[in-house]
């Protein structure tokens, strides 16, 4: 089942809007990344542990 990352659901300084939707690695990866180029975070293995726990199964 393909995973999605919503900013929209962790508000945020930049009231960032944006959705990642994927396979669970790709979504994980892509949701570290922008986490530090957008938000300031370290990419971490803490932080992918933690992104992975705040994602949900996409809708039909």
């Amino acid at each position: 089942m393909r995973k999605v990352a919503d900013c929209r659901d962790y508000p945020s300084k930049s009231n960032c809007s944006l959705t990642i939707s994927g396979e669970e690695e790709e979504v994980v990866r892509a949701a570290a990344e922008h986490a530090a180029s957008v938000h300031g975070h370290t990419d971490t293995p803490a932080l992918r542990k933690e992104l992975r726990k705040m994602l949900k199964d996409e809708g039909p």
